[in-house]
């Protein structure tokens, strides 16, 4: 499936369900249909932590009835050597899902290879708040959000340090925010903006004394 960023979907076998991001403007929206396949293997480890940098999600979503739900992470890539009903699954405008392994099976079984499915997106449920996970060094802070709930996907965000005002964060890469201000020492304030427009401001998550490699919960949508 393609998308540009990372959020949450809904998948049915002739029916399915996910989290995406900015793809499709409106959760609960009407039935899409497209197809599914897999890769990475039976423990989803091929797939484990996309394109958002998520890393490994198990510490921290012939035809069967039923649905999952999934979070999509980027654009399945094209292939224009090959037609669009033999090889090139991902080409436009064909709307193509390669799932985990552990998730296909839930609404097909392995030998089906391929399978139509229909998809809309849905709104990601979430247990706790943001987290933000602070790596990099001084001069160079590389902000990791991940949890995040509702639309799912981030569009922007702003840091603010206890001893100044909110600076715009710029995307490092999928889902790994940075700030080049020197921040140590200071409490640390976040504002996350999402694809629907809705922000979450979660002030002082992380204390003065806080470390590089340190997760912090904040506030939630």
């Amino acid at each position: 499936m393609a998308f540009t960023s990372c959020l949450a979907i809904t998948l049915l076998v002739s029916v399915l369900n996910l989290c995406i991001r900015g793809t499709y403007a409106d959760y609960c929206a009407g039935w899409v249909g497209g197809h599914a396949t897999f890769y990475g293997g039976g423990d989803a480890s091929g797939t484990m932590g996309g394109a958002c940098g998520y890393g490994n999600l198990y510490s921290q979503g012939w035809c069967l009835p039923g649905s999952i739900i999934v979070t999509a992470t980027n654009f399945c890539p094209p292939n224009f050597a090959q037609a669009n009903d033999n090889g090139g699954w991902c080409n436009p405008p064909l709307q193509h899902f390669d799932l985990a392994e552990p998730a296909f099976l839930q609404i097909a079984e392995y030998r089906a290879g391929i399978v139509p499915v229909s998809f809309r997106r849905v709104a990601c449920v979430k247990k706790g708040g943001i987290r933000f996970t602070i790596n990099g060094h001084s001069y160079f802070n590389l902000v990791l959000i991940t949890n995040v709930a509702g639309a799912g996907d981030v569009h922007s965000v702003s840091i603010k340090g206890s001893k100044g005002g909110w600076q715009s964060m710029s995307r490092n890469w999928g889902q790994n925010w940075q700030s080049n201000n020197y921040l140590n020492g200071q409490a640390l304030s976040f504002q996350v903006t999402t694809s629907d427009g809705r922000t979450v401001t979660s002030n002082n998550v992380a204390p003065g004394n806080w470390q590089f490699g340190q997760t912090f919960s904040g506030g939630q949508f």
